[in-house]
């Protein structure tokens, strides 16, 4: 069982920076394959950034490349997404995910899904 509580949401100005971040409880964090889904009011959920059990490897949703950045550390069972420069359309709820492997992350066949957090980016 994996408990995902992310955190980093706020109201900022378009431009600005934010780090989320998904803290994991249990032991088997290391294991799985995490990412970022975000969802904007009245539009369904999507995936945003994705990253292997080692970090090695990562994907990124086309319209995000170059302005957001996933990481984790898994000494601290904790993933990140850099988010910078952000534009008003950025403007959602940001959800952190689990699963067994980067391809299932993809097309959002997640195990494990945290509560979200809020990013709010006002013009």
């Amino acid at each position: 069982q994996v408990q995902l509580v992310e955190s980093g949401g706020g109201l900022v100005q378009a431009g600005a920076s934010l780090r989320l971040s998904c803290a994991a409880s249990g032991r088997t964090f290391s294991s799985y394959a995490m990412g970022w889904f975000r969802q904007a009011p009245g539009k369904e959920r999507e995936f945003v950034a994705a990253i292997s059990w080692s970090g090695s490897s990562t994907h990124y949703r086309d319209s995000v490349k170059g302005r957001f950045t996933i990481s984790r550390d898994n000494a601290k069972n904790t993933v990140y997404l850099q988010i910078n420069t952000l534009r008003p359309e950025d403007t959602a709820v940001y959800y952190c995910a689990a699963a067994t492997n980067i391809a299932r992350i993809v097309i959002s066949e997640n195990d494990y899904w945290g509560q979200g957090t809020q990013v709010t980016v006002s013009s």
